[in-house]
């Protein structure tokens, strides 16, 4: 029987030196950099190359990738422990090469993409020469692609692409963009509507109408887009005709763990400073760790921090097992619903015992509030995974067609009556309805 909570000894190795390695030299760069994906700024580039590069020399670049494209190959499990230490930092991901959207794009083009387009798109994206874009979200529609209103159609050899999207992260640096845009719309699936494109950057057409920020992030990443009569070859589709919304789920399993452990980097970084925080600061001649409320906070906190982290490892261990994204599609929803939930909570409370000061731009909690709206939206708005999470467990239950169920106490006792009444003595008064079984 395997029940086990312990880190292999040889990994927890890597880990602890990931660790170490995070917060000595990667977590500074997040106070004298801008954008982690601006490949193109000298001062970006001087200060995290050289830590790739040792990164690479460890042999933890791109851990989620198989040894065929230059990674480990990692498990969940594995994958997500190493990202509750990135977390910690904007450029962690970039430094050990698992940056979303790229990881996410490179599934799909390791996945579906041709041997061309993984020479030029691929195997550059993988060693961060260049960075992506994923384009997939519209204005008029959010995440909902039943309500896509981009256009692509055919036209000899070529695909023409019409229409805008919303919130295109990372637009303004990316060598290339995946789009999703509809292909078919008249398929009575609406779920095979929609197909997937790569558009090179500098295709005429490709138009950044601006670029928005979150909270107080200094260089706006998101972009709003359009798309006016973009023409990128026939054999740009990935994947099949129609199967836009099946190479996005390509990206999107793994990722949510990945991100979730991430986030739980960012949670535990605003319980430390919570803690410190009341252990050294006093009000009304009291230390606030002394303070009943301030301990409810500190207590609440560690309780739902640690049931989200182990349902993130659950989950992880779980798709490690079944090899099977369908099996484990409630515990990922479970996930991304708890994940903004947990930075929010932890964030606005180690907001509220820092005071004035935790509520200025001096201090990052007022950023990991917002940000917390960020992931309820990302990937799918909350409500949407607990509709997904509510669907899978219900599949469980058979509904009663009996005036009263199964379950109902009188129908109970009458059974147990029935089994074990010639073993007992007779009961000398019938139980009335409401009184205590």
């Amino acid at each position: 029987m395997a029940w086990d909570f312990e880190t292999d000894p040889e990994f927890q190795k890597e880990l602890d030196w990931i660790e170490d390695f995070v917060r000595r030299e990667v977590e500074p760069l997040d106070h004298v950099l801008g954008s982690a994906w601006d490949v193109h700024d000298d001062n970006r580039n001087r200060l995290v190359r050289p830590l790739q590069q040792q990164v690479k020399e460890r042999k933890l670049w791109a851990c989620h990738l198989g040894p065929d494209l230059g990674g480990q190959g990692y498990g969940q499990v594995k994958l997500a422990l190493m990202n509750e230490i990135l977390g910690r930092s904007r450029f962690g991901p970039s430094v050990f090469g698992c940056q979303a959207p790229d990881s996410g794009n490179g599934e799909i083009l390791a996945h579906y993409g041709t041997a061309a387009q993984k020479e030029r798109y691929l195997f550059p994206l993988l060693n961060n020469e260049i960075v992506s874009c994923f384009s997939m979200t519209e204005p008029q529609g959010g995440a909902d692609p039943k309500v896509f209103t981009t256009r692509a159609e055919k036209h000899g050899g070529e695909w023409v692409i019409n229409g805008e999207k919303w919130f295109s992260s990372n637009a303004r640096f990316a060598s290339f963009f995946i789009v999703m845009a509809v292909t078919d719309p008249d398929h009575p699936d609406p779920y095979r509507r929609q197909s997937m494109f790569i558009v090179p950057a500098e295709t005429s057409g490709v138009n950044i109408i601006r670029n928005t920020g979150i909270g107080s992030e200094r260089i706006g990443s998101h972009a709003y887009m359009r798309y006016e009569n973009v023409r990128v070859p026939e054999d740009h589709m990935l994947g099949g005709r129609g199967d836009g919304f099946v190479v996005a789920q390509t990206r999107l399993g793994g990722g949510r763990i990945h991100h979730a452990m991430r986030t739980m980097g960012q949670v535990r970084k605003a319980f430390d400073m919570m803690c410190e925080r009341a252990l050294s600061r006093e009000s009304q001649g009291q230390r606030l760790s002394e303070m009943q409320m301030t301990q409810e906070k500190i207590a609440d906190s560690w309780i739902e921090m640690e049931q989200f982290r182990l349902l993130v490892l659950r989950s992880a261990w779980r798709i490690d097992k079944y090899k099977d994204y369908r099996k484990v599609r409630k515990d990922i929803a479970a996930v991304k619903v708890m994940m903004s939930r947990v930075l929010r909570d932890v964030a606005s409370r180690a907001l509220q015992l820092h005071g004035s000061l935790g509520l200025s731009t001096e201090m990052p909690f007022g950023d990991q509030v917002l940000e917390s709206f960020h992931m309820a939206l990302a990937d799918g708005p909350t409500e949407v995974h607990k509709i997904t999470v509510a669907r899978q467990v219900l599949r469980d239950y058979q509904p009663s067609n009996e005036m009263f169920p199964a379950y109902h106490l009188i129908n109970q006792r009458q059974q147990a009556v029935e089994r074990f009444g010639g073993l007992i003595d007779p009961v000398e008064a019938e139980f009335e309805i409401g009184e205590a079984v």
